[in-house]
């Protein structure tokens, strides 16, 4: 079951059928560690729609929420995390994160910086290296709960984290430096091994990169990373917690403006961005 946050309604969308929930606040709607069943009561008692109700399709995160973010979870990031870092003698510490009981978790985004699909994405003007991450993103209760899943892009500059390990903040936290949606995927199972994140990024129509890898690959667990998160933080409207990146370019690729970024999750959908 998927559900759409929109500037009037809240839409859920269970076996091609739609559903308009009026009147509801986000933040509360969604903090729900029952979430799905929610969800399943009301699509017994509410009208169906058309697809035309998903219009105007805001990012699913709340008013009050936060967008937290974890790294080095892949084997592939560690490797790309080492080659920028390594002129810095930054590099060990990747290793080590990769290995250590302790996961890279930080802070990402307040909602105010988050970009929705179909919207612009930025790169930061005081960088010359810059990528999207594509990342399964978590969506978690108060309780620590995972309820369902979304697409995030991290976008990152790899010249300032590069540099110095320490900058990790700006090259990570900017206006309009992730996008989630475009919807969220509400289940009470964890996602199957399998899963294969996509992404494909096209300049002037063209394919410039393109890669996909399977959620299997990912070191660490998304009860893990929730626990190291929810370990001595209080989230009383719940989170959204990017889970790291295994697709990783290569060193002499950076994003333009005008680029498109899309990213494609098995059972979530996609989510498309343009470079401002």
């Amino acid at each position: 079951m998927k559900l759409y946050k929109t500037k009037t309604d809240i839409v859920i969308e269970k076996e091609n059928k739609f559903y308009s929930v009026v009147n509801e606040n986000w933040d509360s709607f969604i903090n729900d560690d029952f979430l799905l069943y929610k969800l399943e009561q009301l699509t017994l008692s509410l009208p169906e729609s058309t697809n035309e109700v998903i219009k105007d399709i805001l990012p699913p995160i709340g008013t009050y929420q936060e967008l937290w973010a974890c790294g080095v979870t892949y084997l592939r990031s560690k490797v790309g995390r080492q080659e920028e870092s390594k002129s810095s003698g930054g590099a060990d510490f990747y290793a080590k994160v990769y290995e250590a009981e302790r996961p890279e978790v930080f802070f990402k985004s307040t909602p105010q910086r988050i970009a929705g699909n179909n919207d612009f994405v930025r790169i930061r003007k005081d960088s010359t290296w810059d990528v999207p991450e594509p990342e399964l993103t978590l969506v978690v209760t108060t309780s620590g709960k995972i309820t369902g899943y979304t697409i995030g892009n991290d976008m990152s500059s790899r010249s300032i984290e590069g540099e110095n390990p320490l900058y990790l903040p700006q090259a990570k936290t900017y206006d309009a430096c992730a996008a989630l949606g475009p919807c969220i995927y509400v289940t009470d199972k964890a996602l199957d091994s399998n899963t294969i994140i996509h992404l494909d990024i096209k300049r002037n129509q063209v394919t410039v990169f393109k890669d996909s890898i399977s959620i299997s690959q990912m070191k660490r667990t998304p009860e893990e990373l929730v626990s190291f998160v929810y370990r001595e933080c209080s989230f009383p409207h719940g989170c959204l917690i990017m889970t790291g990146t295994g697709i990783v370019p290569g060193n002499d690729f950076t994003l333009k403006s005008g680029d498109e970024i899309k990213i494609s999750i098995d059972n979530i959908g996609t989510l498309i961005n343009t470079v401002q």
